[in-house]
């Protein structure tokens, strides 16, 4: 359209388009074609397409999506064309897939790996760096765990497709606290304080010197000097 002849006051452009009311009813059959591509496309690419998708699934999906939404709403567009896109990304997805089935490492190459962010109640900040996994953010997954320390927890996996596993320990030990430290009234009622020391960072503990309270030495794990004492569940 031409500057000029956008106007605001011109409602029937704004709702109705520039299209004849014959499309409306186009757009009813374009809409069932689509929605069956839809359908065929995520019964042929498995079942975690309707789970948490990979790298590999997601960009699948944007792919469709993108390849769908011009000849949804076009008029002078066909549907033909979504079809063969949504035929190329399933057959390349799935070719993905069988190679990624007989070969771990080209499966690592395409859908990403494993890693481990805490270790032993430690926080691991180098991977947590590498993965762009920030202290706040371990520690809101873990609340949404209900855990309230980081003594309960034995390793704690960032999943290939971004999903967190927690494996917890066989038996609690005192950790670093992981709510958050204004919540004074909700902090009392649920944990307690014990006199082993802990890099308030990390949570690596070093109960056999006091003195790193006072910010005197570095944590060997994170390189920070803020201390404080480990807590344990009430």
């Amino acid at each position: 359209m031409k500057p000029e002849e956008i106007k605001l006051s011109d409602w029937s452009r704004i709702i109705f388009g520039e299209v004849p009311p014959e499309f409306y009813l186009e757009l009813i059959i374009r809409a069932i074609l689509v929605y069956f591509l839809l359908v065929l496309s995520m019964r042929l690419l498995g079942k975690r397409m309707s789970t948490q998708m990979s790298r590999l699934e997601l960009a699948a999906m944007v792919a469709l999506a993108s390849a769908i939404g011009v000849p949804m709403l076009s008029a002078d567009r066909g549907i033909l064309p979504a079809y063969i896109i949504a035929f190329v990304i399933i057959v390349i997805t799935r070719l993905i897939a069988r190679k990624s089935f007989k070969d771990q490492h080209f499966e690592e190459v395409t859908q990403g790996n494993v890693d481990c962010l805490v270790i032993d109640s430690v926080m691991n900040y180098d991977v947590m760096k590498k993965v762009r996994v920030s202290r706040e953010r371990l520690f809101s997954q873990m609340r949404s765990e209900c855990i309230l320390n980081l003594g309960t927890v034995n390793r704690v996996y960032m999943e290939a497709n971004g999903g967190f596993s927690i494996i917890p320990n066989s038996e609690p030990k005192p950790g670093l606290m992981t709510l958050p430290d204004w919540d004074k009234d909700f902090i009392s009622r649920k944990v307690k304080k014990t006199d082993i020391t802990i890099c308030k960072n990390c949570g690596i503990k070093k109960p056999e010197n006091i003195a790193f309270l006072n910010g005197d030495e570095k944590c060997e794990n994170c390189k920070e000097n803020v201390w404080t004492k480990a807590v344990i569940e009430i």
